[in-house]
């Protein structure tokens, strides 16, 4: 109930790392990066002062998304729940600071993106869960009838069309 929420603003700095356990329940993490700008007042101009870094992990529905939404050094914003680990590693303490997310999109104020819906296919008793894209066009030249369980990005956006305003 005391869980600490936070919400972090910066770039994918690895590959999203996909798994799907036997039970067919997904997960997805990836490190972020979040740098602090700071006005150099003698320059008159912005530098970086120093990065943070987390483990994101995305579980479930927002788990496969990630791994066919996200690439590294695109800007997101993730929200979750802020989990610091402590360990110790050949005789030294480590500390991490993990992120269990809720949300995770792409930041809209450095670009922009492009959102396709996903259903989630009802499975048959013992059947694991599947997530199904729903893309916004189908190209007409598309006749592979399975798609894989984490769509490729590239091939997620191809022959798709954005309307004009």
């Amino acid at each position: 109930m005391n869980e600490t929420l936070v919400t972090v603003v910066g770039n994918v700095a690895t590959e999203p790392e996909f798994r799907e356990a036997a039970s067919g329940a997904a997960s997805s993490r990836f490190r972020l990066a979040a740098s602090v700008r700071r006005w150099d007042r003698a320059k008159e101009e912005w530098a970086d002062a120093y990065t943070s870094f987390y483990t994101v992990w995305a579980w479930r529905a927002l788990g496969a998304n990630v791994a066919a939404s996200l690439g590294v050094g695109e800007p997101v914003v993730v929200q979750g729940k802020l989990r610091i680990r402590e360990e110790e590693r050949e005789g030294k303490r480590w500390l991490s600071a993990d992120i269990d997310a809720v949300s995770i999109g792409h930041d809209l104020s450095r670009g922009t993106s492009v959102f396709r819906r996903v259903s989630q296919a009802r499975p048959l008793p013992g059947d694991p869960v599947r997530m199904a894209v729903v893309p916004a066009v189908v190209p007409a030249a598309q006749t592979e009838p399975s798609a894989p369980a984490v769509p490729d990005r590239e091939a997620a956006v191809a022959g798709t069309e954005v309307p004009p305003f």
